[in-house]
């Protein structure tokens, strides 16, 4: 049985991505070659739907969704051009937003846009939350801040009684 011949420039698979926000990810052509290949170019075609987002681009800038790759290889072999192409498909994903910030216990206060302190009392058995406003809230050393009330008792935290 006859050994299989490897072909001269493979496209890799392209991995699926996450991006934070609005934020964008760059995706540009993978793929690997032979010794004695020469890449003339390399280029992707992005569609989302049946709306092209890039043309025959060296790399593209993509937000969250579903695209089409199409990526073309164009390569120069013992004096003769040949190009390869492949086309998959790409999923972005938005990543969670955070919702809690873990502290070191030695400040008083939380980063901005963690306004709810949560604190384990005694003996750890109680997790309670405190407010803006509340009796013991400026004197709270926080052990982990929240971004809402909602996120705090998801956490397991409860209200601060006072």
């Amino acid at each position: 049985m006859a050994a299989k011949k490897s072909e001269p420039v493979t496209i890799k698979k392209i991995g699926n991505k996450t991006v934070k926000g609005n934020a964008k990810a760059t995706i540009k052509p993978s793929y690997a070659k032979a010794k004695n290949v020469k890449i003339k170019s390399a280029v992707l075609t992005v569609t989302k739907g049946k709306k092209t987002v890039a043309k025959n681009k060296k790399s593209a800038k993509v937000a969250a969704g579903t695209y089409k790759v199409k990526t073309t290889v164009k390569y120069q072999l013992k004096g003769k051009t040949s190009t390869v192409s492949k086309t998959q498909t790409l999923t972005v994903k938005k990543a969670a937003a955070k919702r809690s910030v873990k502290m070191s216990g030695k400040s008083y206060s939380c980063p901005s846009g963690f306004p709810v302190k949560g604190n384990r009392t005694g003996s750890k058995n109680e997790w309670k939350y405190h407010v803006r406003g509340g009796a013991y809230y400026e004197r709270t050393k926080p052990e982990e801040c929240f971004k809402t009330t909602a996120d705090a008792r998801k956490a397991g935290y409860r209200a601060s009684k006072r």
